[in-house]
């Protein structure tokens, strides 16, 4: 019998990695510019200025004001983090985490009205953290102290 050891983020797996085809890596930077302006203007931008929409949503919930602008600076953080690429699909993956509380949020506090919205802008962060999971591995390792 042979001992196998698991592969770790600078291992074959990482190295093994299907690198995108131009188009496809095109194609995703689109995506995450389009992402990143969603998330830092109409998203980021009301709940960082007070506005009042956002705040209604946020009162209604019942955490007030300082959650609105916790979720504002964690969507703006996210939408500049998604295009720099050592930081995009990490960025992706967070987002995703707060895709999920806006989900709960609307299903729970906010009648359920819209509760797809923030399930489809999960879905394109999925994808992508997916293209960018060796970008993520590279980062996790150089973290790490390996990289």
């Amino acid at each position: 019998m042979t001992a196998t050891t698991p592969a770790t983020a600078t291992g074959p797996a990482l190295a093994t990695a299907p690198a995108l085809s131009r188009r496809a890596n095109t194609g995703v930077w689109a995506l995450q510019i389009v992402l990143a302006l969603f998330f830092a203007i109409p998203s980021a931008g009301p709940k960082l200025v007070g506005h009042s929409s956002a705040a209604v949503s946020f009162d209604a919930i019942g955490f007030g004001d300082w959650f609105m602008y916790l979720v504002g600076g964690l969507e703006l953080a996210g939408a500049v983090a998604l295009v720099i690429p050592a930081l995009s699909g990490v960025a992706a993956l967070a987002l995703i985490g707060v895709m999920g509380g806006a989900v709960v949020a609307q299903i729970a506090y906010l009648g359920a009205e819209f509760w797809y919205t923030p399930v489809v802008f999960a879905v394109l962060l999925a994808v992508v953290a997916r293209a960018r999971r060796a970008d993520t591995a590279r980062l996790v390792a150089r973290v790490r102290g390996r990289g």
